[in-house]
């Protein structure tokens, strides 16, 4: 027998829609294969997505990875990363627009519009980039009855730019690999209140569900709850009262740029989850208000676009990076910033 530990079980709300499973072997253990061990010990895994993981080399033992016929030993260390599975229901097709940045037989990338819901949930049950995906793409993998069939990220609702898909069970397998090793590159693009004070910085705390209200979340130093997430930031203009800068990731938490800025004290510009969409730098009359409120009319909600993702591509494993721009609203309100402070001894 052995001992189990599980070291990391993605919750729904993650932006990285993997799981990760840990299995310490007895000392005593008799050789045995570890895709027959695996499917004896993970609830309803198949041997196919044990062969999926194990090409994509997300099946390591002491560390390194192993083929699906290896033979586990007592003593050994076995750790597995896979797409994550969660609740049972069925999502139909709809025929809904989509911005395609790029596609071929294994992924499929998508600027997402703000405004769209990634995946069926609470309340969201029809119109989300799964419902298009499935129109598109027809034939998704569809993983222990997942609801969100080729996603191995998500945004925000209100968060635009890129996406990436897996087309295939191998795909996203190895994207899931990709995003649990942190090698995925991801650069969103932010408005956010205030004039920040460095032109570079990290920001290192545990993002948390706030207790007081399930729908956000919270910064904490507190190391015991929460989970870990960094943040780098680069400025990328200044306009006196806002700040344009860069992020990027090194986790993926849900909410993680938003609650960040905001535990720095520069909360997303128009982010009304987090107190964004009120006035927080510069006077609330006259002239300057009414300019605020033109902004916020413009793009009614938090200011924050995934410009940028570079990944490996699971078959030929050629590095691939695609970066998209603004979406038109967020430029116009850039261009107003710029209009605005023009002249401003900054």
């Amino acid at each position: 027998m052995s001992q189990t530990e599980e070291i990391q079980n993605i919750e729904e709300n993650e932006d990285e829609l993997y799981e990760h499973h840990r299995f310490v072997i007895d000392k005593g253990q008799e050789k045995y294969r570890i895709d027959k061990y695996l499917t004896e010990r993970i609830p309803s895994i198949s041997r196919n997505r044990i062969q999926n993981a194990a090409d994509a080399q997300s099946i390591l033992v002491n560390g390194l990875p192993v083929k699906s016929n290896y033979k586990v030993r007592g003593n050994d260390v076995i750790t597995i990363v896979l797409p994550n599975p969660v609740w049972d229901y069925t999502v139909e097709p709809e025929d809904i627009p989509l911005d395609i940045i790029y596609e071929d037989d294994d992924v499929l990338l998508v600027n997402k519009k703000a405004g769209m819901v990634c995946h069926p949930g609470h309340g969201n049950f029809h119109g989300t980039l799964v419902h298009a995906l499935l129109w598109h793409c027809k034939d998704l993998p569809q993983i222990s009855g997942a609801t969100r069939p080729g996603l191995v990220h998500r945004l925000d609702k209100n968060t635009s730019g890129i996406i990436i898909i897996g087309k295939t069970e191998h795909a996203l397998t190895h994207l899931s690999k990709q995003f649990y090793d942190r090698t995925i590159k991801r650069h969103y693009i932010a408005l956010v209140w205030g004039d920040i004070e460095n032109q570079t910085g990290r920001i290192v705390c545990n993002v948390v569900r706030n207790p007081n209200n399930r729908k956000v979340f919270m910064a904490t130093e507190d190391e015991n709850i929460g989970k870990f997430a960094a943040t780098n930031y680069e400025v990328v203009k200044r306009y006196g009262y806002t700040t344009l800068v860069k992020c990027k990731l090194e986790t993926g938490r849900t909410h993680q740029i938003r609650v960040h800025m905001k535990y720095i004290g520069h909360t997303l510009f128009g982010d009304y989850s987090y107190g964004g969409d009120q006035i927080l730098s510069g006077t609330v009359y006259g002239k300057y208000k009414t300019f605020i409120e033109n902004c916020w009319k413009l793009m009614p909600y938090h200011a924050l676009h995934a410009q940028s993702l570079g990944f490996i591509h699971p078959r030929t494993n050629e590095e691939m990076y695609f970066e998209m721009p603004l979406p038109e609203n967020f430029q116009q309100v850039i261009e107003k910033w710029e209009s605005y402070t023009k002249g401003f001894k900054l």
